[in-house]
């Protein structure tokens, strides 16, 4: 009994060991500093994702530049207006007025990143586009481009990672408050991976309830 129980513990250990080296290196890879965007056409429309002043900025460049027909501002709070937007991150020049007043969208739907994905693709649905240039930060891309990929997979997606200047994309694990940053959204990124994983269970273990009790109906 004793053995089998030694060996229990045993492969318990190798198992959680592997698990932990196969999220070590994943978090390995999640935080390499990724390269920066250098596809130079022209996308149907530029998408920024609220979360800091250099998305916005890096979109209203991108739009003055002929990158993108039209800018959509996603996730943006409900009581903010494209003046105050515009004000808030810096860009309430005459020239980034005139850029906003004729092509900058705002939408004001999602709270979230799958709420991102889904608010945008509806967006893009209404203008009839089919391709964009995601704006966001670097370490915030992958889940981004998860979950826009989900939502569109009939859209052209372009990644363009802007790169804030107080999150250390070099050296990261000497700076505290970046690590902590990067292993929480390494932790959002898996969950987000899983989740088709855990709703289909979910489904089935709620059909195996229905079927259990239309057979105890049966009775």
């Amino acid at each position: 009994m004793a053995a089998i129980v030694s060996d229990a513990l045993c492969r318990t250990a190798i198992a959680g060991a592997a698990l932990f080296l196969l999220w070590a290196v994943g978090f390995i890879l999640f935080a390499a500093r990724p390269a920066p965007e250098n596809e130079s056409r022209s996308t149907d429309a530029i998408v920024v994702l609220t979360g800091g002043r250099l998305r916005l900025q890096s979109g209203i460049d991108l739009l003055r530049e002929g990158k993108g027909r039209k800018l959509f501002v996603s996730g943006v709070n409900q009581q903010v207006d494209l003046d105050e937007l515009l004000h808030i991150s810096g860009n309430a020049s005459d020239e980034a007025a005139y850029w906003a007043a004729c092509c900058v969208v705002l939408g004001h739907e999602a709270d979230n990143t799958l709420g991102n994905a889904q608010e945008t693709a509806r967006w893009m649905r209404g203008q009839g586009f089919h391709n964009l240039r995601l704006v966001t930060a670097w370490y915030h891309m992958p889940r981004s481009l998860l979950e826009f990929e989900r939502a569109m997979p009939d859209i052209e997606i372009v990644a363009h990672p802007v790169f804030p200047e107080q999150v250390k994309s070099e050296r990261w694990w000497a700076w505290r408050g970046t690590a902590m940053l990067l292993m929480n959204e390494y932790a959002k990124y898996l969950a987000a991976l899983a989740r088709p994983v855990i709703q289909w269970g979910k489904s089935v273990e709620v059909t195996a309830s229905e079927e259990r009790a239309r057979a105890e109906m049966r009775r």
